[in-house]
């Protein structure tokens, strides 16, 4: 049985020493430098196909490992699927419950209810920063992201030029370089 440790932090600026030295007691740690929003995490993915039976994921919170209900829930059946073991470390330990069909009862209860929290506190993130961006641009403060393209752009001319001489949308932004989806808003704006 192996300890295998997982860390996720939303960038690469932020630390990730803390959770380091919580999971120096793993024989193995993954350590992803993203969004708990997207599934595609690297490390996550290498760790998900690493594990074995009878290893122990650790984590230091349940959000580590994702941000929503349905992600969380996929993760950790794939853990159990092979056959490995999750623990989560701010959760409380319930070792000194002999009856393991009741200590097994209160552990998913327990995960439910954190998997529902970091759902919420997500919500909550978001519903916090469309405020403040609401706010910004009453006062004026908030110009949106910047254009990846104007309408001078060379790649954009290209593809405009492309689909000028019969290429189809796809094709003209495929050439491009241009995702087709960016590609449309685009023809819709300028042309």
């Amino acid at each position: 049985m192996g300890k295998i440790g997982y860390i996720r932090v939303s960038s690469n600026e932020q630390n990730i020493h803390r959770q380091v030295e919580q999971l120096s007691h793993c024989q193995k740690v993954y350590i992803d430098k993203m969004s708990g929003q997207t599934k595609n995490r690297p490390e996550l993915e290498k760790m998900l196909a690493y594990i074995r039976e009878g290893d122990l994921v650790v984590v230091t919170e349940l959000d580590r490992l994702g941000r929503n209900n349905e992600d969380l829930t996929e993760i950790m059946d794939s853990i159990k699927k092979r056959g490995a073991t999750l623990e989560v470390l701010n959760l409380p330990q319930l070792n000194g419950i002999q009856d393991e069909n009741l200590r097994l009862l209160l552990n998913n209860l327990i995960m439910e209810l954190y998997k529902y929290q970091a759902e919420s506190e997500r919500k909550r993130i978001i519903e916090r920063q469309q405020q403040g961006i609401r706010l910004a641009k009453e006062a004026g403060k908030y110009k949106g992201r910047k254009p990846k393209y104007t309408e001078h752009s060379e790649n954009l001319q290209h593809a405009f030029d492309l689909l000028n001489k019969g290429a189809s949308e796809a094709e003209a932004a495929r050439k491009a370089g241009i995702n087709r989806s960016t590609f449309r808003r685009y023809k819709e704006k300028y042309l």
